[in-house]
């Protein structure tokens, strides 16, 4: 089996820069980095992960706790932290808690099913001996799940941990609905309809902040009867156009792409233009975005970004003698994907 003091033999290089490039070090020069990790792609090298963790009582192996892959953002987020992981010699292990599937919606209030759930797979994880945990949220809210004297590092993606001890990686939903806000009224939109999730939801409370922060900016007077309220699904875009058209909106923001469609279909069944007679923009920019015609114009949720940036923070602690740093929030900005089907009234 080929050894690390291999790997530097045949690059000329000793066995310690070989492991700082394997473990990710940035203290060398990119032309040896690559040399070191040509030979090991050629000679087909695995480190020897059970030697590695007799020596530094370490696995290099991290858990994954996600509530529902099923859920659209929970994929893209994993497959960032396992690639960011296997880049920098970590294995990882998936636990699904299934939560979506088992009980829809009806365990967000319910910490006894949580616990139920959760428990277990914590107490495996500690069996296994992985270094640290990265638990993966359905949807952003804030999480109360872990004991307080959970002895391993945590960082929760696309959820607000209420122990502050844990760092978490969200989007920056404000910034977001102030981005989606500032283009309508920057095409010469000043009657902006919004069709939010739910009103306790925290991605619509944040992007309703900064819809409210851009109005303020524009000068625009904030009128609530322009907020309508859905549960994130296509029928309920289309049954609050209605309402928000006879307010005599120009322009209707929702907060993700299947309310959207349904603002579209409730559009064309009345014979009107989506781009023309209406202006529509989404968010999420998943696939339907580009199917729909004229194309949505929508924010992009950095889902990758989050999963990349949870797996760093998590690996960076367990380089670093410090430990997990109190990072607090981190929020990562979305992407506005413009397509056509906001009029520009200042033509």
């Amino acid at each position: 089996m080929v050894t690390v003091k291999e790997i530097a033999r045949r690059c000329n290089v000793s066995p310690s820069t070989v492991s700082n490039i394997l473990n990710g070090k940035t203290n060398m020069s990119e032309q040896t980095r690559q040399r070191v990790l040509e030979m090991v792609r050629e000679t087909g090298y695995q480190p020897n992960f059970f030697a590695q963790s007799m020596r530094k009582q370490k696995n290099r192996m991290l858990g994954i706790i996600t509530e529902d892959l099923n859920e659209f953002s929970t994929s893209p987020i994993v497959e960032a932290i396992m690639a960011y992981c296997d880049d920098h010699g970590y294995r990882t292990i998936l636990m699904n808690l299934r939560l979506y599937d088992k009980w829809q919606d009806t365990w967000f209030e319910d910490s006894e099913k949580l616990k139920a759930v959760l428990n277990p797979v914590l107490q495996e994880a500690l069996s296994i001996r992985v270094d640290g945990l990265i638990y993966v949220a359905g949807h952003c809210r804030i999480i109360n799940s872990l004991p307080e004297d959970f002895p391993l590092p945590v960082v929760f993606a696309y959820g607000v941990s209420w122990n502050k001890k844990y760092p978490s990686v969200i989007i920056d939903d404000e910034k977001g609905g102030y981005d989606m806000t500032r283009y309508l009224i920057s095409k010469g939109h000043t009657r902006i309809g919004v069709i939010g999730g739910m009103a306790d939801n925290l991605h619509t409370q944040n992007r309703l902040l900064g819809y409210q922060k851009a109005l303020f900016e524009g000068n625009i007077l904030y009128n609530p009867c322009w907020v309508r309220y859905g549960n994130w699904c296509r029928e309920a875009g289309y049954r609050e156009t209605e309402g928000l058209l006879e307010e005599g909106v120009s322009a209707v923001f929702c907060m993700n792409d299947n309310m959207a469609a349904g603002v579209y279909d409730y559009t064309y069944e009345k014979g009107l233009a989506v781009g023309k007679d209406i202006s529509i923009v989404g968010y999420d920019d998943k696939e339907i975005a580009d199917y729909l015609r004229p194309g949505l114009t929508t924010n992009k949720i950095p889902l990758q970004e989050i999963g990349t940036a949870s797996a760093r923070m998590m690996v960076g602690a367990l380089e670093s003698e410090e430990g997990i740093l109190d990072l607090g929030i981190v929020r990562i900005p979305c992407r506005l994907t413009e397509r056509d089907s906001v009029e520009n009234r200042r033509d």
